[in-house]
């Protein structure tokens, strides 16, 4: 693996040398972030520790490898400085363990479910309330020509003679 620096590029007020590089890795699979970051230590005469490979990238089918470093002059500013996921891509901290969540139970089969609830208790079928046939809308009578309606009046009904009293 060979490993040369393109350009380097001083930073006073995060106190950091900004790096840019290509590593060729002929025959080789494409480099860890920790060997690179002992490559660049080598190269740029620091330690592994205050090396950190911010980005790298790879080219399908190409063996190099390029990428930006930056190398720090103390550990306390690297933590002061740099993003929590890059310090743990560099191996300078390790990933919190969040609570594990409770994981709902699985599912069971409809068959193994009916199973189960048969065997719970046998419950009785429930009783559908019956539904009352909808009442029927009145009936209006129908409005009949005038002649027609004559025709269907009933007769003058005869009125029944009152009792007479019984004087006579």
């Amino acid at each position: 693996m060979e490993t040369e620096l393109l350009s380097r590029r001083e930073n006073p007020l995060f106190e950091r040398i900004e790096v840019e590089f290509r590593t060729r890795h002929a025959s080789e699979p494409t480099p860890t972030r920790d060997a690179l970051r002992e490559e660049i230590a080598k190269i740029a005469k620091a330690k592994k520790d205050l090396v950190i490979i911010d980005s790298m990238n790879s080219d399908f089918g190409r063996p190099e490898t390029t990428g930006y470093a930056k190398i720090y002059k103390s550990k306390d500013r690297i933590l002061s400085v740099e993003r929590k996921h890059i310090l743990i891509r560099n191996g300078l901290l390790k990933p919190e363990k969040e609570p594990a969540k409770k994981k709902p139970e699985p599912r069971k089969a409809p068959a193994e479910a009916e199973k189960e609830h048969k065997k719970e208790a046998p419950a009785e079928p429930k009783k559908r309330p019956k539904k009352e046939a909808p009442a029927e809308p009145k009936k209006r009578p129908k409005k009949e020509a005038p002649a027609e309606a004559e025709k269907k009046k009933p007769e003058a009904t005869e009125t029944k003679p009152e009792k007479e009293s019984k004087e006579a």
